[in-house]
């Protein structure tokens, strides 16, 4: 969960980075987070980016977390309610909400994320209006509600959408292209 917060607007390669120096210092427990100065905290998320902004964060996380019983207590809660509490923390998003719903509590909620919408627009699945909730919804009505699946899914979208559809596409040898499920052509479209 921790993850998901520090992930916001930076690459994994960097949460890594700043939970390894994290972890040097302290358990990646609640307590032990909040027991940090808040400078501190921040020094050592230097590597994520935002640092001031995630150090507050995850502070704000780690109070609601343990006043709300820690994994157990949250667990216990049912995911619509489970969602509602999540996205009442400051900083805490749709997308980083569901992040933690599907990845901590294997909760069947999909992940709507910056490669998701690349791509199924690429694919043309999607005009580039439709609202975060819309784009989720739909997606878990076509695939049903399995956590397991969800994960795998994202993952490949994730994969496809570093290795192949990228901000500038690397569209020779790309398998949607050449299945012919992808028609988009970033010439016309820059």
């Amino acid at each position: 969960m921790v993850g998901a917060i520090l992930t916001q607007n930076t690459a994994w390669t960097n949460v890594t980075l700043g939970l390894e120096r994290l972890c040097r210092r302290i358990p990646l427990e609640a307590e032990a987070i909040l027991g940090l100065p808040g400078d501190e905290l921040a020094g050592f998320l230097r590597p994520v980016g935002y640092f001031n902004v995630k150090s507050t964060r995850l502070r704000a996380f780690c109070r609601a977390y343990l006043q709300a019983g820690e994994h157990a207590g949250l667990a216990a809660l049912e995911t619509p309610e489970l969602r509602r509490r999540l996205l009442a923390i400051p900083g805490v998003g749709p997308e980083t909400a569901d992040d933690m719903l599907l990845y901590a509590f294997e909760r069947p909620v999909f992940v709507v994320d910056a490669y998701t919408r690349r791509i199924f627009r690429r694919l043309g699945l999607l005009t580039g209006t439709e609202t975060y909730e819309a784009i989720r919804s739909a997606i878990e009505t076509a695939l049903g509600p399995d956590p397991a699946l969800y994960n795998e899914y994202h993952a490949l979208i994730v994969h496809h959408g570093k290795s192949r559809c990228r901000t500038r596409p690397r569209c020779p040898g790309c398998c949607l292209r050449e299945s012919g499920e992808c028609a988009w052509n970033p010439d016309a479209t820059g």
